[in-house]
């Protein structure tokens, strides 16, 4: 038995595998190279989800290979739509589940994937807090999850009637369930089987952190033009801490500093999530010390009312004119901001409200 990591006494996965891998794991099986060029182009850009749908390969080796391994998709336990076209998914990976949501729209196709089950990182206001961690999702895992979306995409009813730049997934952020950052190595993986297999440019990727400084400036490092966002919530510590607990271990000065160490090392401005909670955060106090933070450096603020969501807080989302006020406060300190479009919110799909693995 090879030493190759698909190849073992364990069923493995293909999924999460390069494809000069796939290549080495197709000659240890005997098989010419160029098989595992065949298997890739199956796995990622054919979305397959069994071995046996592999027709070109010879089907003595499909039935060895299948001995040895598995493509790793995921079942898909329920499937939930919204009339906005959003959908939600609660996928099973061996007996533990995550939720994964497709967005799709006019001129683009976007999906939020899961970077662990559960999260550690306890922020007040989110659902998946309440579950916990369990574990890392393998880069597999990860990549996995985008094509389970896009084949549902492709068999949506309307799929046909699209723009020709909304009938493929373009577009990944990793604010699913998890910390991503705490998985470091899977995502970076991920990322880059997306991009160099299944196509999606490094600029279409997004990447959520709840801000943890060593981590971020170790993403910088890969130097990937990916987009970083930062989870800040509040303009001073105070309100930060009692938002994310995590913030009492790395202070906003450790974060915004890291933060500036991305923007120096990639050249690719930094994106501040602020969940806006009534009577919590949405102050123009916050807003003048959120500005004041963030001065300096190229960057912008993404607001997001909060979604209502079982969590570990009393929470309720702020008035609309405590928005505006929120808002013409940044802009006027000439801070780049956007509100966050609401979509999913009724199918529990939108930013906190994830927690189907329960």
């Amino acid at each position: 038995m090879s030493d190759f990591p698909v190849i073992s006494a364990l069923a493995q996965t293909l999924l999460g595998h390069s494809r000069e891998d796939l290549c080495k794991m197709a000659a240890a099986l005997g098989q010419p190279a160029y098989r595992g060029n065949q298997i890739a182009d199956w796995l990622y850009a054919g979305k397959c989800a069994s071995i046996d749908e592999m027709s070109n390969l010879p089907k003595g080796f499909r039935a060895k290979l299948a001995e040895r391994a598995r493509v790793g998709t995921p079942e898909v336990v329920a499937a939930t739509g919204a009339p906005d076209r959003t959908a939600k998914f609660l996928l099973d990976f061996d007996g533990v589940r995550v939720e994964t949501v497709l967005l799709p729209s006019d001129d683009r196709v976007s999906v939020c994937v899961s970077s662990q089950v559960g999260c550690a990182a306890g922020c007040t206001f989110c659902a998946t807090a309440t579950l916990g961690l369990t574990r890392n999702l393998s880069a597999g895992e990860i990549v996995a999850q985008v094509l389970v979306a896009a084949r549902a995409l492709e068999s949506a009813p309307w799929y046909a009637s699209q723009q020709p730049g909304a009938r493929a997934v373009n577009h990944v952020v990793y604010m699913g369930m998890g910390e991503p950052l705490w998985n470091l190595e899977n995502v970076v993986k991920s990322i880059r089987l997306l991009n160099e297999e299944v196509g999606i440019g490094m600029r279409g990727i997004t990447v959520s952190t709840v801000g943890i400084p060593d981590e971020i400036r170790r993403l910088a490092d890969y130097n990937l033009q990916i987009t970083l966002a930062v989870s800040l919530h509040a303009g001073t510590e105070e309100t930060r801490q009692a938002l994310v607990p995590v913030g009492r271990k790395f202070p906003l000065n450790q974060v915004l500093e890291a933060s500036r160490y991305y923007f120096d090392v990639t050249g690719r401005r930094v994106t501040y999530e602020y969940v806006l909670l009534k009577g919590v955060n949405d102050s123009p106090e916050e807003a003048f010390a959120l500005a004041n933070r963030i001065s300096g450096v190229p960057a912008h603020v993404n607001l997001i009312p909060w979604n209502p969501a079982e969590s570990r807080g009393s929470f309720e989302r702020p008035r609309g004119d405590d928005i505006r006020r929120f808002r013409a406060v940044l802009e006027r300190a000439g801070v780049a901001v956007t509100q966050r479009r609401e979509r999913g919110q009724g199918i529990a799909a939108a930013c906190g409200q994830l927690a189907g693995s329960r």
